[in-house]
Parts: C-alpha cells; sequence; structure tokens
C-alpha cells in the first residue's frame, strides 16, 4: 500500500489525473515517487496510443498523430513543454547570466526563443511520428513518453538542483538503490519492447537518438546554468523524446 500511494503521488506529479495519493503525505514520498516516472510515462504514452489507434480507424494517420499528441498534452497539462518553453526563453535572452536566466524562466509570459522551442518541438513530433507504419506509432508513443522521462530522472541523479525552492526540490534528492533498481527496470523494460515489437535496429537507433536528445540538451543549459531546475528536466524530457522518435523515423 506505501508503494502504491508513492505511485499514486508520481501520476499527481506528473499528470492532471486526479487520483488521491493519501492523507500520510510527505516530502519523502514524493522524493520516493521519482522512481515510478519512467512507468508513469509510459502509462501517459499507452494513453496517447491508445488514441491514436481509435483515431486512425476513422481518420487519416496525421490527424491521429496530431491528436494522439494532444492526448499527451491534456494528460499532463503540458507540464514538461512548459518547462521546454520556459528553459528556451530564459536561456536564450539572457545570455551567459546564469541569474537572470533564472529570473526569466520563473515569468510566466511566453517569449520568442520559447515560442519557437515549442513550435519547433510539436512540429518535429508530428513529422516524425507521421512517417512511421501504426503499429510503429503505438510503440514509439509508449517508450517515447516512458524512456524520456527515465531521461529526466537521469538528470536528477547527476547533476545539482540550483534552486533552493520549487516543485522539483524535493524530488532533487538522489534515489536509493532499490529506487534506482526500479528505474532501470522499467527502461529495461521498455527498451527490449523496442527490440522484441520493432527490431533490434530499431532499439539502437531509438535509444542513440533519445541519448542524443539528452546530451544535446544538457550541454545547451547546464554550462550557463550550473546545474539543473524543474523547467530544465522538462526540456530534457521533450528533447531525449522527440530523439526517440527521430531514431524510429531513420530506421523506418
Amino acid at each position: 500500500m506505501k508503494e502504491l500511494r508513492v505511485l499514486a503521488l508520481a501520476v499527481q506529479f506528473l499528470t492532471r489525473v486526479p487520483i488521491p495519493a493519501g492523507a500520510d503525505f510527505s516530502a519523502a514520498q514524493l522524493a520516493a515517487a521519482v522512481r515510478y516516472y519512467p512507468l508513469v510515462g509510459a502509462l501517459i504514452g499507452a494513453v496517447c496510443a491508445g488514441v491514436f489507434m481509435l483515431a486512425q480507424v476513422w481518420l487519416d494517420g496525421p490527424v491521429a498523430v496530431l491528436l494522439a499528441i494532444a492526448a499527451g498534452l491534456a494528460a499532463t497539462g503540458a507540464f514538461h513543454e512548459d518547462g521546454l518553453a520556459d528553459t528556451f526563453d530564459g536561456i536564450g535572452a539572457s545570455s551567459a547570466e546564469a541569474g537572470r536566466a533564472l529570473e526569466i524562466m520563473r515569468d510566466s509570459r511566453l517569449g520568442t526563443y520559447g515560442s519557437v522551442a515549442l513550435v519547433m518541438a510539436l512540429g518535429i513530433k508530428f513529422a516524425a511520428l507521421s512517417g512511421l507504419a501504426p503499429a510503429t506509432v503505438c510503440i514509439a508513443l509508449i517508450a517515447g513518453h516512458g524512456l524520456s522521462r527515465l531521461s529526466s530522472v537521469a538528470v536528477i541523479q547527476t547533476s545539482r538542483y540550483i534552486r533552493e525552492t520549487g516543485a522539483a526540490a524535493e524530488a532533487s534528492k538522489r534515489l536509493g538503490a532499490a529506487g534506482g533498481l526500479v528505474v532501470l527496470l522499467t527502461g529495461a523494460v521498455l527498451a527490449a519492447g523496442l527490440a522484441a515489437f520493432l527490431s533490434p535496429l530499431a532499439a539502437l537507433l531509438a535509444l542513440a537518438g533519445l541519448l542524443a536528445g539528452h546530451v544535446l540538451m544538457r550541454l545547451y543549459f547546464e554550462p550557463r546554468l550550473g546545474g539543473y531546475t524543474g523547467d530544465t528536466l522538462g526540456a530534457v524530457q521533450q528533447a531525449s523524446e522527440i530523439g526517440l522518435y527521430l531514431g524510429l523515423a531513420a530506421w523506418a
């Protein structure tokens, strides 16, 4: 029951699904919930895949892809997309000043850099997924959403949280051995699914794309900020998800 409450808290944090996590909520539970981020991501991807499968029965493939992407945005409240936009607004508008970048990232208004980043991210997702076979789209959505959350967890485990407060403050604490095992097992299952349902080459290219997105995004913000924030975790998730889709598009 304790683990179910922690899982429910992960669902609450990453989505708009109104699941009660229990009256005995604690900061420690929020930190422990990080272990289930990849699993919750896979569940979000499964919802998107379900919407895609239903839509493509009656609608053309590109329209079904758009509806699947929209389902993901609705399920999460554009949580990670918001982080991507804030990251590009903050760093793009502040040059090398870390303090000014963090100030801009807290601003609720959307600027030019963030707007362009959002349009490009959604456009690339749509283009990459539209070029895949229907069955591959479903697998890509589940693996992409799940493994990209694992990518965010990797940042938490290997970088420094640079704000004193914020939504990611408690989640920034390191996972123990048990939590790390849950994350790795979830990722292994998703990667094995790519290899089993598509091909080992498809899995390799997808993971290579995910890793490229992860590394490139970290190279963009970490030298300027000296660590990460909740917004940059969203940016890493988005870049990693896009990278996985592009890897599969190259394979297809």
